[in-house]
């Protein structure tokens, strides 16, 4: 029975005994039933109490082992416990009596004992112990030796042996215990260790043998009190009595014997074989062993004696034998060898010196000289303490700290494995003086200031050696000075301070907010279809599966550092520890660094517990105490511009973001906070004041651009307006601050951010329900909230573009200018959109602007020398520009601006394109919206330096590698390459809206390059096919109503709509352009069309739909001229001048197999150019892998074909098939005959696998006749005499595995379906000339020998001469037996393959008159094999050809020339090669079987 109610009292300890006290009652209290419920037990508490009776449990405290017994006499305290009170309940019931335990029969239970006294005295726990050890002084005992023994163990004693002593004492003792009492008389006779050393030391001044003998004296050191003089090895053990002393001293003395007669030089030679039969690892043992023991020996012989004078044996003393017989030890001091000197005399009296050991001394000498190189050999890099490379031959001083006691110590410096060495150290000071050392490696190595000093990469030799999780574990140190080491290290291991500056500079471009994601590429799976299908789920992607950091960092750094929970560390660092300012700062760096990565690691970075919620609280406060200019002790609850740059960052990665960074931390008073003071007023350091108010601003912009935020700019107005009043003013200062035009800056592009929210409000026309709805929710900002601002913009933009002359002022007011612009830019193009304003108002606001500003600045000669800056400062012209850094590493991507770059840069500070982009953005939508203007504006494309960038861009040269910097580079270069492009193509002809056709007047056209005689034929013609041009209209070109076309092309080549065949325009809006610069326009964009990165899909499209528009007239010759053959339509005029007529359709076939272009990263792209924020998902980029569309990609649609059709064993549609395929080979023709600069990126043997997928697509496709044509006229093209020799098939091709197997599978399909089309076999005949592999020729004669009845191809139709096939002469053997083959089996002949049976005859006759020296002897005996076939054959035209041939000649049926007699050498040579025939009666009859003939004697 249990006690009702517990008596607790609490102590400090928390350790509670019970005490049981009382007497058992008669009367039992009834236990708690299962029926009952808490009410029972309640009511039988409040009985209880209310009987008033001693409870029989009492908790009291225990008492301490040490104070003794606790009070039991103290009575409970029962005011503490814990009882529930209840009413009208029944009295308690009677206590239970005391229950007993049972007592055991040995142990009787004593009636008053006191149970923890008799636990006490019964306690064997450990402390109860320990309390009671005394440690004994044993400095007056004498240390006993033991009894040596000859054994490693000792000897087995049997029970059947008789053991001598007294045995009738041994009793029950076991056999272990009777051999140690034996054994303590034994060691009791032993003298103690000071006697032995006593008596072995020899009179004062006695000079011993051992004394002049080290080695044997320290193996000869007393262990023991047995003799020395008996054997060491041989002991005798196992026999019995004196007969194993005596054995064993006779084998001792026959060995001594024969020593003494053997001669030094034997004894010397056994020595030598014994340790050549002994393993080297055991001979360094036990010489290792040898030596420990004697020093060991010296030292307690000099501890012992301290008063004896010591033998002191230096290198100079020879070491002598103790007998003639042993040899001389010279192993252990090399004669010359200086005695150790030391600065400092140790003395035994110093602490723990009292053994000296001299090799652990050595580090008190003074360093060994400076080596000096001799050689080029490589030497390990040593680093100063402030991350600086040392030169291997500096001498620093010692008071530098930079030499150690390592490896080269008299070498100044740290290397890195001493350095990663350090960083393990129990002390937390050299930790950190380790992890700020690599810190500052780091960074030099990424500033390229080791330059090619060191042999490797100094990043990723850090990275191999595990230095990033070396950082991950400094991370997790106690110490708070290594966790700000680590920190630091981290920041620059991750954190390039130049790609910070570049980004932030270039916030305020053209789209200069959109960047991409610095992670690297996704790995590639080349082998994924060769793995098992359990693997490719393993491997679907880095981030999949329960991959280790490990490999997660080797791909990625980042990753694998987010593997290893790097963010609630670095939470708990700024939370709980508190570091410095400086810890401060690179933490909040590094997770910007982290946000930039990827969606992915920005959401896991908003996601972290508490992470975002303690930067804001801490970093971010809205109250602060001011602080002073000097340094701050601590950052926390002060603002700090990195944290507000770490909301930005993070609100650029998406739009879900940046509503809830808005929603969840209340940003929206704190940006009210920051922006509504001035920098000036606000309680921080001035730069520091300056910095957050542009991030502010920057934040209040990225939310901008999503369409959010606009609640803000009722409250701010205001504020707004007074920095926009202030900003001349602030220009106007010289020189410049930079903080404060990068503040002035983010104003503007907020303004322009807002300004395109304020006019994408109103619903698009001709939008679905859907995006209407979208479209039309209620805007935060209207459209007249932002009417005013224009003429507060102006003066901004007026006093920047006074600096214009003065390079360096303009440098540093450069992101104005362009903020300025791009605010005029979207001012307008929000303007015009607004249906409730009159367009004459912004019509004449836009005549203004152009007569008053714009005209006056195209004017200035200072604009010409931007023009002219553009080669120097563009990647694609200047590729060195954007260069990789030396310390680029695949899996921690940089822009690599840590170095900085050249002004003369796009990211230098004299960079033209930031503003020239903005100028010709602002010049684009003027012309769009007024066309009236663009006449006017269009006079900035006729810039020289405009004209020459371009020529520059599309020179056949190598694009630059793609890098990331060169991928942000080349990003910006595209934007203005486009605009001027899309300037340009505005400048040809902007008709005004169609006009009914009896209004319509024809446009004169006119004609380029036509003769006078052919005129009165090209006109009627050319009206007929190019009658004129299509209207722009301002909806994008995809939603056009028509399928009108816009080209880049002068009026003297406009394209033809389908319908009506004449397009008549306004003869007053057309403005022509020379041809030259037409087709340069149009080059320029078909080369901009194959470098577009992702991310730029919009521009991709509007090119598609622009700059397939084709050729200008330059060419129209080709299509009055070059007609040929009896079918007119079969000439390359006449297909030329069809393929500019199917423009539309060519239009529709590549905007269709653009598979690239999908739908969602088109609109994606394309919704902030239009102004549409509600539709822009984030403003990071896709990563860029690779180009946007494959170099090829006019033969894509041809490619698509061949992967469908072998997809589809049912085949493709005929109609569908037919037409893709016609209209890319017409667009390859049109690119081929007046465009070839747009395909020299694609080889001729890649273009000639491209066709030869026409052929590969089914049966049927080939015949078609327009098919039959194109193909020809392409193949006319590749043949052509300047294009074969570039013709290789042995070089890798883009997107083909192997050209062998393509050929193989060629060969296949040709044997199965072409029935002898010679369109066919002249591409099958093609790759066979003996310049390319034999592999395809083997294939040919080898596997598909059948396939040559069907090469029915004339000689005249061969695209090539016939004289690449024949020479030279063929020297594969089995090559030359599969032709001698063929021809003597028939399956060969003249009639069915007239092509090879001249080059087979032509090779074969070439290797039988063969008398070439240097062939084989297996070769010349095929060779006279071969020529006496061919004379015996049947075969007389077979005979004569092999033996007659000549050269060759197409113009002749056969192909060849014949000799009409033989040569006299080769007749002299058949002759000595029959002649043995005809002497041996061997009469040749031909049998036609195999050149084989029937012999008669």
């Amino acid at each position: 029975m249990y006690p009702s109610v517990f008596g607790i009292h609490r102590s400090r300890r928390s350790l509670f005994e019970l005490h049981w006290e009382g007497s058992w009652s008669v009367k039992m209290l009834s236990r708690p039933k299962p029926g009952e419920s808490e009410v029972d037990l309640l009511r039988f508490q409040s009985q209880f109490l209310a009987a008033g009776a001693a409870p029989a449990v009492q908790l009291v405290k225990k008492g301490s082992r040490r104070s003794g017994d606790a009070n039991l006499d103290q009575p409970p305290q029962q005011d503490h416990r814990d009882v529930v009170m209840l009413d009208n309940l029944p009295p308690a019931l009677v206590p239970a009596p005391q229950k007993r335990a049972r007592p055991s029969p040995g142990c009787p239970l004593l009636e008053h004992e006191d149970p923890e006294e008799r636990l006490n005295r019964h306690d064997q726990h450990i402390t109860a112990v320990l309390t009671k050890i005394i440690e004994r002084d044993t400095s007056s005992v004498s240390v006993n030796l033991p009894v040596p023994s000859g054994v490693a163990f000792p000897p087995v004693f049997h029970r059947s042996q008789e053991r001598p002593g007294n045995t009738a004492t041994s009793g029950k003792r076991s056999i272990f215990a009777q051999e140690i009492a034996a054994r303590r008389p034994c060691e009791a006779r032993v003298p103690p260790i000071r006697e032995v050393v006593s008596a072995l030391d020899p009179p004062e001044g006695a000079v011993t043998q051992k004394a002049l003998m080290p080695k044997e004296q320290g193996s000869q050191l007393p262990r023991s009190s047995h003799s020395f003089q008996g054997p060491r090895l041989v002991t005798g053990k196992g026999l019995r009595g004196r007969e194993a002393e005596q054995e064993a001293q006779t084998i001792r003395e026959e060995n001594i014997a024969r020593l003494q007669a053997l001669a030094p030089e034997e004894i010397l030679q056994e020595q030598q074989r014994l340790l050549a039969r002994l393993d080297p690892s055991l001979v360094a043992f036990l010489t290792s062993s040898s030596r420990t023991h004697k020093q060991a020996g010296e030292k307690a012989t000099e501890e012992q004696r301290p008063q004896g004078p010591s033998v002191k044996v230096t290198g100079k003393e020879p070491v002598v034998p103790t007998s003639p017989s042993e040899p001389r030890q010279e192993d252990e001091v090399e004669p010359g060898t200086p005695a150790v000197a030391l600065p400092v005399t140790p003395n035994r009296e110093w602490l723990h010196m009292d053994t000296v050991e001299l090799e652990k001394l050595h580090w008190t000498q003074d360093l060994p000289p400076l080596r000096r190189q001799q050689t080029q050999e490589r030497m390990q890099a040593r680093f100063s303490l402030q991350g600086e490379l040392l030169a291997p031959d500096v001498d620093l001083p010692t008071h530098l700290g930079l030499h150690h006691h390592g490896e080269e110590a008299e070498r100044a410096g740290y290397s890195l494995q001493e350095l990663f060495h350090l960083t393990r150290s129990q002390v937390s000071q050299q930790r950190v003086l380790a992890l700020h050392v690599l810190a500052q490696v780091i960074s030099r190595a990424q500033a390229g200031e080791f330059g090619d000093r060191l042999a490797g990469s100094v990043l990723r030799l850090l990275l191999d050696a595990g230095f990033l999780f070396l950082l991950r574990f400094s991370l997790d140190d106690k110490v708070d000075g290594v966790i700000a080491a680590a920190v630091q290290a981290l920041r620059a291991l991750l954190v390039a301070p130049g790609d910070e500056e570049v980004l932030d500079s270039s916030f305020s471009w053209y789209h200069g907010a959109l960047v991409f994601p610095l992670m690297p590429s996704p790995e590639d799976r080349e082998d994924k279809d060769e793995e098992p299908p359990g693997e490719k789920a393993k491997r679907k992607s880095p981030e999949e599966g329960d991959r280790p950091p490990s490999d997660l960092a080797q791909h990625d750094v980042i990753k694998g550092l987010l593997a290893t929970s790097l963010l609630p560390r670095l939470r708990y660092v700024l939370e709980v520890t508190c570091p410095g300012p400086s810890a401060v700062l690179d933490i909040l760096a590094v997770l910007v660094r982290v946000a930039r990565h990827s969606l992915e690691s920005a959401t896991r970075v908003l996601e972290c517990p508490r992470l975002l919620d303690t930067v804001v609280r801490e970093f971010l406060p809205t109250s602060w105490s001011p602080t002073g200019l000097g340094p701050t002790h601590s950052l926390h609850k002060v603002p700090c511009a990195t944290a507000m740059k770490l909301l930005r960052v993070l609100a650029s990665a998406g739009r879900n973001i940046a509503a809830r960074l808005l929603s969840s931390f209340d940003l929206r008073s704190r940006l009210c906070r920051f922006i509504a003071e001035a920098p000036q007023e606000l309680a921080l350091p001035p730069e520091e004041a300056e910095a957050l108010s542009t991030e502010a601003f920057r934040l209040w912009a990225v939310a901008a651009s999503y369409g959010q935020g606009g609640d803000l700019y009722r409250e701010l107005y205001p504020v707004l307006v007074c920095a926009l009043q202030a900003a001349p003013r602030e220009l106007s200062a010289h020189p410049p601050r930079p903080l404060s035009v990068q503040r002035i800056a983010s104003v503007l592009t907020l303004l322009t951010h807002l300004t395109l929210a304020a006019g994408s409000t109103a619903p698009e026309p001709g939008s679905d329900s859907a995006k209407a709805s979208l479209s039309a929710t209620p805007p935060l900002i209207t459209w007249t909230q932002v009417s005013g601002l224009q003429p507060l913009v102006e003066p901004c933009l007026r006093q920047t573009l006074k600096s214009l002359p003065q390079p360096e002022t303009w440098s540093a007011l450069g992101p104005v200018p362009t903020a300025c612009l791009l605010f005029l830019d979207a001012y307008y193009q929000a303007w015009s959109q607004q249906p409730s304003s009159c367009p004459g108002d912004w019509l004449q606001d836009m005549e203004r602007l152009s007569r008053d500003l714009l005209l006056p600045l195209l004017s200035q000669p200072t604009l010409g020398s931007l023009w002219d800056s553009l080669g120097r400062c563009s990647p694609l012209c200047n590729p060195q520009s954007c260069a990789p850094v030396p310390e680029a590493v695949p899996s921690l991507v940089s822009l690599g601006c840590t170095g900085g770059h050249h002004p003369f840069s796009l990211a230098g500070s004299a960079s033209p394109f930031p503003f020239l982009t903005a100028l010709l953005s602002l010049f684009n939508t003027l012309a769009r919206i007024h066309k009236g203007l663009c006449d006017q504006l269009a006079a900035v494309l006729a810039a020289p330096g405009l004209q020459n960038y371009f020529l520059q861009c599309v020179a056949p040269v190598a694009p630059p590698q793609l890098t990331p910097f060169s991928a942000w580079a080349l990003r910006h270069e595209h934007h203005l390459q486009y605009l001027a492009l899309t300037l340009a193509q505005r400048a040809v002809g902007v008709p005004e809206p169609p006009i009914p056709l009896s209004t319509r007047t024809p446009i004169p056209f006119r004609l380029s390059g036509t003769c006078a005689a052919s005129a009165s034929h090209a006109v009627p013609m050319f009206l007929q096919t190019c009658p004129g041009s299509l209207p722009f209209s301002t909806y994008p070109l995809c939603l056009h109503p028509l399928p009108h076309f816009s080209l880049l092309c002068p009026l003297s080549l406009p394209l033809p709509p389908p319908t009506p065949p004449l397009l008549f325009c306004p003869q007053a809006t057309f403005q022509p352009v020379p041809a030259t610069s037409a087709a340069l326009h149009h080059g320029m964009a078909l080369a901009l069309l194959s470098r577009l990165l992702p991310g730029s899909e919009h521009l991709a499209h509007e090119l598609l739909l622009r700059a397939s528009g084709g050729p200008e007239a330059a060419d129209f010759s080709d299509q009055l001229s070059l007609g040929s053959g009896r079918d007119p339509g079969c000439g390359r005029g006449a297909l030329l001048a069809q393929a500019c007529q199917d423009l539309p359709s060519i239009r529709s076939c590549y905007l269709t197999h653009c598979c690239s272009l999908n739908r969602a990263s088109l609109l994606a792209s394309q919704a902030l150019p239009r102004g549409q924020l509600q539709r822009v998902p984030a403003l990071l980029l896709p990563v860029p892998k690779e180009p946007l569309l494959p170099t090829d990609w006019p033969f894509l649609p041809l490619v698509h074909l061949y992967h469908q059709a072998s997809d589809t064993p049912s085949g493709l549609s005929p109609a569908d098939t037919v037409g893709t395929a016609v209209r890319a080979l017409q667009w390859v023709l049109l690119l081929e005959s007046w465009r070839p600069q747009a395909l020299w990126a694609v080889p001729p043997a890649a273009r000639l696998a491209r066709l030869m997928c026409v052929f590969l697509v089914d049966s049927e496709l080939f015949r078609e006749t327009p098919v039959q044509h194109l193909v020809a006229a392409l193949l006319a093209r590749l043949c052509q005499p300047e294009v074969l020799p570039n013709l290789n098939l042995d070089c890798p091709l883009p997107g083909l595995t192997s050209f062998s197997d393509l050929y193989a599978n060629f060969l296949e399909h040709f044997e199965a379906v072409s029935f002898g089309d010679h369109l066919f076999g002249s591409l099958v005949l093609l790759p066979l000339q003996r310049r390319f592999s034999v592999t395809l020729r083997l294939a040919l004669f080898g596997e598909h020998v059948g396939a040559l009845r069907a090469l029915g191809l004339p000689l005249p139709q061969l695209p090539v001469s016939l004289e690449c096939y024949t020479g030279p002469p063929e020297d594969n053997l089995a090559l030359l037996q599969l032709y001698f083959r063929a021809l003597v089996t028939g399956a060969l002949r003249p009639h069915w393959c007239p092509v090879l049976y001249a080059v087979a005859v032509a090779h074969v006759n070439s290797f039988i008159f063969s008398q070439d020296p240097k062939s084989s002897d297996e070769a010349k005996a095929v060779g006279r094999s071969m020529l006496q076939k061919t004379w015996l054959l049947a075969d007389e035209g077979l005979r004569q050809h092999l033996l007659h041939y000549k050269l060759p000649n197409s113009a002749l049926a056969e192909g060849f020339e014949l000799y009409p007699q033989l040569p006299p050498l080769r007749q002299q040579f058949l002759q000595r090669l029959t002649s043995g025939m005809i002497q041996k009666g061997v009469v040749g009859k031909p049998s036609g079987q195999l050149g084989l003939c029937t012999i008669t004697h």
